[in-house]
Order: structure tokens, then C-alpha cells, then sequence
């Protein structure tokens, strides 16, 4: 019997070497160098086990660290005097062994929140009035015991660090640098500060109100990497969304936008309230809220177990009254106005502890996870910004107050951090030209204007229609200036809509879809043929919500494609952009390279180069699945894509629908898709024989997969299209959601456009490098950071650098040059736009069918609706 075939693991290319060309410029970075004295010793790992006095293992996030802090505190010779480093959850680091490879503690915690134990519900903070009583046996207790097992795990050297950032691969190192990340989180959570990953926010002073009882609190990320030039710290800013701490009442008004407590939604109230920690007035005790009662307080009934005042309280009666009646009687509390509302239920579900909501305060540094608002996030995104200097002030500040000089078990590592921004070297790289109808230009600073300029390829737009879903504009002026404006840029338009519909008033407050589907209607009945396009005119200006239910109409339907627009201030600047969305949705082209020799391989050899990215749901909005678009160039062209787009299952990055072999032997995955729309859309039909595929959103774990699944999935799908079919492939990931920038010495403003680092700062043995492609017009630029997984095609390093520099200036719907290279920005517009289809529909009623969008084989995740043949 033959052996099974070993599947081959591929793993990402080293770095065949750094690029020349371009303008040489000093620039400073956000890491500071770090030296290693003690590289023999070793990280030892144990492993945290809690538990309670009964043996159930402690399931409350928090009270680790509390009973980690205690033995600390009180066993301190049975860990031989170690320092250490937990990471709040299950897993304990020291550099050297602890005295014993399995220790055993007893744990006592004084609670901050009493729990009863006696199975009776109970309200308010300290239990009964008769707790003194020695004889009762089931009082409530202010202490809770707990059982704390740690044990041996494995060892990690501190030398992998060292024989990584010298080229020596282990697998070790990860392990390591994550140790001294979790040192990191041990000190922050030592100065009391909130720890989102690897994100420290000290206090809720240096915060901004967002509107809704929302906080956007300012903190910094710290993380250690390995680069080029040693292990670096890499330190930058960062917000983070909490309650507004104080009154809870306050908090709610505030969070649903009410004046009147008589007013506020109590459903919508527990859904955001649960898991938030409060203080109870006038105990002074902190509780975590598991939910609210189900009447109101003065209604809300409990048992009280009490002494009876026959011979001489011996024996025990029990009473049932409200939860008003018991703070008004038994507590001598007078409640103001929580009597007309809901208790606030800090015990558990089966046995709850009832506390009016007057005496809670929320505590300060809890984070808000829930959705925000598109005013709150607007609102998030402006106070983030800060200009280049701002910045590095920032920075310079947060790195004094960690004061890591202090942290005993970076001392033990002998680790000392450099207070210094590092120096390195960057080089700017020449803007391509640009080709219009009528000439040639150079962009000056990243951007370039098109208000006197034609169009490269306009296209001709014959009858074309309007809605308006209330927007108080005149639509006649706009339509006018518009063929005005598309004319000078060679739109053939006609002189006016062939049809303009407005909304019936009296759907004006009718929920999103219903809106749509009445214009909808209305437009059917008196359309008398196909349109070229659709004019749809908004009120809202940010996000209105017929966005989503407006597309899928239009694009499922109707069968058109549609350009909304929410006119404010009627221009030439705005007409002009509305026409560069308008003319490349249709097929046109608004500019183009002047020289497209100056991209290697794109006219000698056939090429398709693909964008991927997966769309999820908004933090707080769970279940909702991901969308997972991929697009691809045309034959010959760099400057149109076609997408595909699927839904998957709600969170999953990795897109596992590129092969989807169906019945028959078909592939019905997003790959063949698009390679058969390729082929069939050539003027002499071929394949590709070189595919580069831009990845967006994947971490650098997630490396690994990308190479051994998704990639497995293309060559699978290659393979079922003509098994003789075998082209080269170079696959590069790109990634925003990093935390190093980059600042030019001597200079207040943000790094030219073009600026390439590819040394010092960058990976110590793989293929990558940071490119900051825009002009950063406001706050400080954020560079994109591109890895190169896969190099078949062979694009020396100046070559791939000017390849993704150019794809930057070929996005169609704008006038500058964007941060990620195009085809990944189309990915994510469509995955996005797709995404919005989804916000409104009943999940259970999905529409079957295949085409161009669909689901993958989940049968519990939504279909995409199937677009019109159109």
C-alpha cells in the first residue's frame, strides 16, 4: 500500500533584499530599542487552575487577578521570593523556576460584592438588618474562599529572542516575545489601568465625550517586535470607548437620548446595563449587574427571613414584602423615584439581589462594546487624530509614565528600553503620471485636481432616472449643473432625468425597507424601459439607513445601477466627484497611468491580479456573517475589476469559498468565477499566466493559513479549470492595523507621499516593508505595512515597491493617491456595500440560488440575494 501523500506546509519567504530607488529622507519611528543582558536564562510557564471552597472552577473574569495579587501578598516565600507574570486568565510566567513543580494554595478575598448563601433572594448590599445574630449559619459573608492550583508547564529560553533577531528561526521566539507582552499587561495592571490586548488606558480624566454616556478614552498600545535592528518596543496611542462613570440613571438618559426616566426603553436598558460593574450607596460595596427585575420596585417581591419577636427572637419568621417596602422599613432608606422603575439585579438569575436603581453608580474604566452610532463613531475617528507632533508628545509622555525601568521582572531579563524614537531611513518615491482625455499630469503632493480635465474613457449615459427619499434639494438645479459638469468632462448625458420620483409624505417615518420597497413599486409602474442609471437622493448625510435596503433593490430588482448621493453644499468639487463614481460604476475610466511600462510584467505576459477582504459585523453586533469579496482585474487592464462576493459565517477571516466543488464536478467557488469572466472577456481569450494576489485584514498569525488554505483553495480551483494550467503567483498581504509610524525629522508635517521603509524597523528574516502612498492631510499618516508571502513571478524589491505605488494612484474614484493599493480598496468596498444588504433582512428568510453573490455551504449562514441579470 502506498504511503499517503505528505501535504506540503508552506511557510513565508525570507527577504530577498531592500529596494533603491527613490529619494533618500530621515525619518524617526515609534519603537525604542531594546537590549537583552540575560539571553542563558529561561521564561518558565505554569499553568493557573481557581477554584471555589467546593471544588466548581471560577468561571468571573477579574477575580484572577485578585487572588493572584493575594498570593503574592501572602505566600510569597512558598514562590521563592519569584516575580511573575500572569496573564489574568490561565497562564503564569517567572524567569527561573518556582520552589516546586505543582503548588497548592488557600486563598481568602475580601469581596467587594457580598453574595448570600442561604438560596433567598435578597435586596441591597448588606443583607438583612439582623446579621449579627452569631447563631444564624447562613449569614451573609464579606469574604470568599478560593483554591489555586499552579502548575509546571514547559520552559521557554530567553535565547530565542537573540538567535531570531540574528536570522535563527525557532519556534521558541513567539512564545517568548508573547511572555514579555504579558510582562507588559502584569504592569499595566499593576498602575490600575483598563487593558484592552495589548492597549493601557491609566485614566477616564483624559477622555472625550461621544454623546450617549459614551467615552472615548485616550491610552497607549505597547507590544514588543522583532525588527532589524533588535527587539523594539513599539509603542503608539490609542482610544478606547467606556461608560460614563457615575449616577447609572445619568448613564441611561443619557444612552438613549431621553430627558425623563418615565422615558427610557428598560429592555433596551438590560441589554446594556448586563456585566456593568457599580458601587452601592451607602454601603459602599462594588457588584457586577447580571440584569433587572421583572416589576418595578415597589412591586418587585422578595422573602425576608428574619428573627421573630416571640420568646426572646429564638426563632426565625419569614415576611414577604417589595424591595421599596425593605429599604423604606428595614433600611430607613427614603428611595426618591426608583419605586416607578425597574430593580437593578446583581446577584443571579435563580437567585437575584434586588437594588433600586437610584443607589448605583457606574465605576469609572469600563469598556462600552456595544455599536455605536454613526455619530459616536464619526465623533471616535475625529478626536483620535492628532498631527505628527501632537503625537510624538504623546508618545514621549506615556513612555515616562509606564516606567518600565521599574518592572522587576524586566530587570531580572536584564532588559533596558531605549527612551529614544529609533532613526531610520526611508525613500520617497516618484508619483507616476497621469493620462487624462486631454493630456498629461503630474500629481503634486499625492493629489491632482480633474475640475478642467476630460475624462480617459467617458462613457455616454442616455436615460437616466432620479429618486428622492425627502431630501429637501432642488433637484432641478442639481440635475442641470450635473449634465453641465459631465459634459466638460465628455459624458454623453441627456439634457435631463427621463423620470424623477419623490416619495409619498406618508411614508416619510415608515421603517427603511418599507420606504424602499414604495419607491420601488413607484418606479416599476412608470418607468417605460431600463435605465442607464439611478439617481438616489438621501435626506441623512451620514449613513442613511435606505442606504442597505436601497442597493439590493436597485442591483436585485430593478436590475440598475445606482449612485446615491445626500447634498449639502451643490458644487463644482462635488459634482465632480459624484461624476468620477458615476462614470467608473458604468465602465469608464477617469484617468489612467501615462506609462504602463513603468509596471513591470503587466503588457509582456498575461496577468490578473486579485483584491481579497472579508467584511464583518460592527463591534456589539453578533451573528451577523461576514462577507467575503474578492475582485480581479480586467485582461490588459490594472485600472477595472469585476468582484465576487460571498457570505460566510460570522467572524471567520479565512474566505472558504476561493474551491467549492458542487455535484457533478463542478467548482463553484469565487475563483472559477472570476478566471472564466476573465477569459471570456478577453479580445483573444487566454489564461493568466501570472496571478498577484493582494490580501487584506489577516494578522500575522494568520500568515501560515492564507499560504496553506486559501492559497490551496486558488491552485485547487486552477487545477479543475485545465489541470495543463499551472501560472506563477506572487501573494502579498497588507495590513492597517498596525501601531508603528513614521515622522520626518525636523519637519511638523507628515511624511511625503511615496515614503518606502524597508530596513531598521521591518522583520528581521521575512519579506516586508512599510509604504505610506498618501498624502496625510489630517492627523498623523498610518503606513501600510505589506508582506510578501510568495514571490514566484520574481519582482525584485524597487519593482514590487513600484507596482504597489502605482496601484495607489489607479483607484477611480478618487483624486489622490489612497493609503492601499486599489485592488484591495475595491474588495473592501464591495464587501462592505454587500454587507448592508444584510442589516435589514429577516436572517431566517434568505433567498436561494447561485450567481455571482451566494452563500457558502453553512446552511445557518444568509444567502446573498442573486443580482439581476443586468
Amino acid at each position: 500500500m502506498d504511503a499517503p501523500e505528505q501535504k506540503q506546509v508552506r511557510v513565508s519567504m525570507a527577504r530577498p533584499g531592500c529596494g533603491s530607488k527613490g529619494q533618500k529622507i530621515r525619518l524617526l519611528t515609534n519603537h525604542f530599542n531594546v537590549k537583552i543582558a540575560n539571553t542563558e536564562g529561561f521564561f518558565f510557564h505554569y499553568s493557573v487552575a481557581l477554584y471555589y471552597e467546593d471544588g466548581k472552577p471560577v468561571e468571573m473574569k477579574g477575580v484572577g487577578r485578585k487572588v493572584m495579587d493575594k498570593i503574592k501578598e501572602t505566600y510569597s516565600s512558598e514562590m521563592g521570593g519569584k516575580e511573575f507574570a500572569y496573564d489574568g486568565e490561565k497562564t503564569l510566567f517567572t524567569v527561573g523556576s518556582l520552589p516546586r513543580k505543582k503548588l497548592e494554595f488557600t486563598v481568602l478575598l475580601d469581596k467587594v460584592s457580598s453574595e448570600r448563601t442561604d438560596g433567598k433572594s435578597s435586596p441591597g448590599g448588606n443583607g438583612s438588618p439582623n446579621e449579627s445574630d452569631k447563631k444564624r449559619r447562613k449569614r451573609v459573608s464579606q469574604s470568599k474562599t478560593f483554591k489555586v492550583e499552579i502548575s509546571y508547564a514547559t520552559r521557554i529560553p530567553i535565547k530565542a529572542i537573540s538567535d531570531a533577531l540574528r536570522g535563527i528561526e525557532s519556534e521558541d521566539f513567539l512564545d517568548a516575545v508573547r511572555v514579555l507582552d504579558i510582562v507588559l499587561r502584569q504592569h499595566a495592571a499593576n498602575q490600575g489601568c483598563l487593558l484592552v490586548r495589548q492597549s493601557f488606558f491609566r485614566d477616564d480624566r483624559n477622555s472625550d465625550v461621544l454623546g450617549g454616556g459614551v467615552l472615548g478614552c485616550r491610552g497607549h498600545h505597547s507590544s514588543f517586535r522583532a525588527t532589524q535592528s533588535g527587539l523594539s518596543l513599539n509603542m503608539d496611542g490609542t482610544l478606547t470607548t467606556i461608560v460614563q462613570p457615575g449616577p447609572l440613571i445619568d448613564f441611561l438618559l443619557a444612552n438613549q437620548n431621553v430627558q425623563d426616566p418615565y422615558q427610557l426603553d428598560w429592555v433596551k436598558a438590560k441589554r446594556t446595563l448586563k456585566n456593568l460593574r457599580i458601587r452601592v450607596e451607602p454601603a459602599n460595596i462594588e457588584w457586577k449587574i447580571c440584569g433587572l427585575s421583572e416589576e418595578i420596585c415597589k412591586r418587585q417581591k422578595f422573602t425576608l427571613r428574619r428573627r421573630s419577636a416571640e420568646r426572646g427572637g429564638e426563632n426565625f419568621e419569614e415576611i414577604e414584602l417589595t424591595v421599596y417596602e425593605y429599604f423604606a422599613q428595614q433600611r430607613n432608606i427614603k428611595l426618591r423615584y426608583s419605586g416607578d422603575f425597574p430593580c437593578v439585579n446583581v446577584g443571579k438569575p435563580k437567585r437575584p439581589t434586588y437594588i433600586p436603581v437610584e443607589l448605583c453608580s457606574l465605576l469609572p474604566l469600563q469598556r462600552y462594546t456595544k455599536a455605536l452610532t454613526v455619530q459616536q463613531r464619526s465623533s471616535l475617528v475625529e478626536k483620535s487624530r492628532q498631527k505628527p507632533q501632537d503625537k510624538i508628545r504623546t508618545l514621549t509622555d506615556a513612555m515616562r509614565r509606564s516606567n518600565y525601568a521599574a518592572e522587576p521582572l524586566l530587570r531580572t531579563c536584564g532588559i533596558t528600553i531605549n527612551n529614544e524614537f529609533m532613526q531610520v531611513e526611508g525613500r520617497v518615491l516618484a508619483a507616476p503620471k497621469l493620462k487624462f482625455g486631454d493630456g498629461e499630469d503630474f500629481p503634486r503632493n499625492g493629489r491632482w485636481n480633474v475640475n478642467r480635465k476630460r475624462f480617459s474613457d467617458p462613457v455616454k449615459i442616455k436615460n437616466w432616472v432620479v429618486v428622492n427619499f425627502s431630501a429637501r434639494c432642488d433637484i432641478r438645479n442639481l440635475c442641470r449643473d450635473l449634465v453641465k459638469f459631465g459634459r466638460m468632462k465628455d459624458i454623453e448625458f441627456t439634457d435631463s432625468p427621463m423620470c424623477t420620483f419623490e416619495e409619498d409624505p406618508q411614508y416619510r417615518r415608515a421603517p427603511p425597507p418599507v420606504r424602499v420597497d414604495k419607491m420601488a413599486s413607484q418606479v416599476k409602474s412608470r418607468l417605460p424601459g431600463p435605465s442607464t442609471i439611478i439617481l438616489c437622493v438621501f435626506a441623512d448625510r451620514k449613513n442613511s439607513e435606505i442606504y442597505g435596503p436601497w442597493k439590493k433593490k436597485a442591483l436585485v430588482e430593478l436590475g440598475v445601477v445606482s449612485q446615491c448621493l445626500a447634498p449639502q453644499r451643490v458644487n463644482e468639487q462635488y459634482l465632480t466627484n459624484l461624476l468620477l463614481k458615476i462614470n467608473a460604476k458604468l465602465g469608464g475610466l477617469n484617468h489612467r497611468l501615462a506609462v504602463e511600462r513603468n509596471i513591470p510584467v503587466l503588457i509582456d505576459k498575461p496577468m490578473i491580479i486579485l483584491g481579497m477582504d472579508v467584511s464583518h459585523g460592527s463591534p456589539g453586533q453578533s451573528g451577523v456573517p461576514s462577507i467575503a469579496a474578492v475582485v480581479s482585474s480586467r485582461p490588459t487592464s490594472i485600472y477595472k475589476y469585476r468582484a465576487s462576493v460571498r457570505s460566510q459565517s460570522p467572524k471567520v477571516e479565512m474566505i472558504d469559498s476561493l474551491y467549492k466543488p458542487l455535484p457533478g464536478g463542478k467548482d463553484g467557488g469565487i475563483i472559477r468565477e472570476l478566471l472564466e469572466e476573465y477569459y471570456s472577456s478577453s479580445d483573444r481569450p487566454v489564461k493568466p499566466s501570472q496571478v498577484i494576489i493582494f490580501r487584506d485584514g489577516v494578522s500575522e498569525s494568520q500568515f501560515k493559513q492564507v499560504l496553506n488554505i486559501e492559497f490551496e483553495q486558488i491552485l485547487q480551483a486552477c487545477k479543475a479549470l485545465d489541470e495543463s494550467w499551472s501560472p506563477k503567483f506572487t501573494i502579498i498581504i497588507a495590513q492597517k492595523n498596525h501601531h508603528t509610524k513614521f515622522f520626518e525629522q525636523g519637519s511638523p508635517n507628515n511624511v511625503p507621499p511615496g515614503t518606502v521603509v524597508d530596513s531598521k524597523v521591518c522583520h528581521p528574516l521575512y519579506y516586508d516593508f512599510y509604504m505610506c502612498a498618501q498624502a496625510g492631510m489630517i492627523g498623523t499618516s498610518r503606513p501600510t505595512h505589506y508582506h510578501v508571502l510568495l514571490d514566484e513571478i520574481g519582482f525584485s524589491a524597487d519593482q514590487l515597491q513600484e507596482l504597489i505605488h502605482s496601484l495607489s494612484y489607479v483607484y477611480q474614484r478618487s483624486t489622490t493617491a489612497i493609503s492601499i493599493a486599489a485592488p484591495i480598496r475595491y474588495a473592501h468596498l464591495e464587501a462592505t456595500q454587500v454587507s448592508q444588504f444584510l442589516k435589514y433582512e429577516d436572517l431566517s428568510e434568505t433567498s436561494s440560488g447561485h450567481g455571482s453573490m451566494t452563500s457558502v455551504g453553512n446552511p445557518s449562514v444568509p444567502e446573498i440575494p442573486k443580482l439581476h441579470d443586468r
